[in-house]
């Protein structure tokens, strides 16, 4: 009885092992790549003025980030915040974008957006950390002919950094 047991303990062993060998192995390629406009996804603080210069408001929480097709379009949100809109820019491999007459999510106005750009460690959190730098100006639909502006840099998750 007990060579029974000790042969029993053996094969639970051994099939413990093997399972765990067999469990660990990686199949293929495991990684899934990035997206089209990577580089200029994610959080950003902004900061909108009008087109005299006057701050509207300041360190307003901003998203960037592909569109499903994954082909060069951007969506810019605001989460119907100040300005109001969520819109798909079109990029370019330089970290530009730019959208004319662009359908807004949020309501029925349509935006222009123009002068899109973000730049590489070109702006400075509130803790001192260097980080990416955004910046565009937007015109709606229903104020033609004023065009705001919208500036702002990179949100990096530290404590620090946050408003």
């Amino acid at each position: 009885m007990k060579k029974l047991k000790l042969n029993i303990t053996r094969v639970l062993v051994a099939m413990l092992v093997l399972t765990s060998f067999v469990a660990c192995d990686e199949v293929g390629d495991t990684d899934p790549g990035g997206t089209s406009v990577e580089a200029l996804a994610g959080d950003w603080f902004m900061n909108l003025s009008a087109p005299d210069g006057t701050p509207i408001s300041e360190h307003d929480l901003f998203s960037t980030y592909n569109t499903a097709a994954n082909d060069g379009g951007l969506w810019l949100d605001d989460h119907d915040a100040v300005g109001k809109f969520k819109v798909k820019v079109m990029s370019a491999k330089d970290g530009s974008f730019k959208a004319t007459t662009a359908a807004n999510e949020y309501n029925t106005r349509t935006v222009n957006i123009t002068d899109g750009k973000v730049e590489k460690n070109a702006a400075t959190s509130k803790g001192g950390h260097k980080v990416d730098k955004i910046s565009f100006k937007a015109e709606f639909s229903d104020e033609p002919g004023v065009i705001y502006s919208y500036e702002g840099h990179r949100r990096t998750g530290f404590f620090e950094d946050e408003y």
